[in-house]
């Protein structure tokens, strides 16, 4: 019984570390719109990532934008399919349809993995005088999209804002096989990352 009941503890500690350290969210105690608070303030763009449930990533892009965190919109995703258009300019369609005006949203369609996506948008975001991000992504996502975009800010301002619940995860993520197997995958990618990041500088 005892046995039973420390097994118990520690699967919650697991559970709870991991939904902590996998979502970072730079806006808990944030109301629905900007204000003067330094954690709570407009930053110049949104940028969200494809990827995972691509939907409901650009949905939450355009909650954002709609109520006011930043003027520009910027989305970044190759296509899945050579044939058709990139995820980025899909993201770019349903905004618009969604009430965003063309002029207010940039694309960035070359990137098929997350490092890229980090790569591939800090050009556009030098291109475009962009200083602050807030970065979008799925929970699950969300802390390497976030050590990626980190490592190549080059003085650009990162705050996350992952996407709550998708189609891949919700606050019970742990109830599923999938949820695991994003948790697990997750943190092993972040290792790998991590491992070649601190090999880079080395260098």
């Amino acid at each position: 019984m005892k046995y039973l009941f420390f097994t118990i503890i520690a699967l919650i500690v697991v559970i709870a570390s991991l939904s902590i350290y996998l979502q970072p969210n730079d806006f808990i105690g944030c109301s629905s719109k900007p204000s003067d608070d330094q954690r709570c303030k407009k930053s110049d763009a949104i940028v969200v990532v494809s990827g995972g449930d691509t939907v409901a990533r650009t949905d939450k892009g355009i909650e954002l934008f709609k109520n006011g965190w930043a003027n520009t919109l910027v989305f970044s995703g190759a296509a899945q399919d050579a044939t058709g258009p990139s995820n980025a300019e899909a993201m770019k369609q349903h905004a618009i349809t969604e009430g965003v005006p063309a002029e207010a949203i940039l694309v960035e369609e070359t990137s098929r993995n997350t490092g890229q996506n980090a790569q591939n948008t800090r050009q556009l975001l030098a291109d475009n005088n962009i200083s602050s991000i807030i970065l979008v992504t799925s929970g699950y996502h969300q802390r390497r999209a976030s050590i990626e975009f980190d490592r190549i800010a080059n003085g650009v301002a990162i705050a996350n804002h992952p996407v709550g619940t998708d189609h891949d995860w919700s606050s019970v993520w742990w109830l599923t096989p999938r949820g695991w197997w994003l948790a697990g995958g997750e943190v092993v990618k972040i290792i790998v990352t991590s491992t070649h990041s601190s090999q880079g500088d080395s260098l």
